[in-house]
């Protein structure tokens, strides 16, 4: 597979990796992993700039590029790793807890909980 890649996506690890912010996600979501057109996907590297080595088969299909795969827009996989981190980031906010803190001081201190990530 190709270096220096945007996005990494381990499909048998259901496994999304953000490379820019160095932080991966385990997905739970058979629905959306055993999608037939992933069965012969093994592994994606995703904005890299050898393109000819972004998608990565099971069976001896020649590495290719993401767009010749067919598998859909990118974007499903950036949304689901968006979810995660949001619920990720909302779990550090709630358990940044001050003894006695009110939750006018907690805003003040931390900012505003949020409510949406958009990588």
């Amino acid at each position: 597979m190709a270096t220096n890649a945007n996005w990494t996506v381990v499909f048998d690890d259901k496994l999304i990796v953000n490379q820019i912010s160095k932080i991966g996600y385990i997905i739970d979501n058979d629905s959306f992993w055993s999608q037939p057109k992933f069965s012969n996907i093994w592994a994606l590297q995703y904005q890299t700039p050898v393109t000819t080595d972004e998608v990565e088969h099971r069976d001896t299909t020649p590495n290719g590029t993401y767009a010749d795969a067919n598998l859909g827009d990118f974007q499903q996989f950036i949304d689901l790793w968006d979810s995660a981190h949001l619920t990720r980031l909302q779990s550090d906010w709630d358990n940044d807890v001050v003894e006695d803190e009110t939750e006018a001081e907690k805003i003040a201190r931390l900012g505003a909980r949020p409510t949406s990530y958009s990588s």
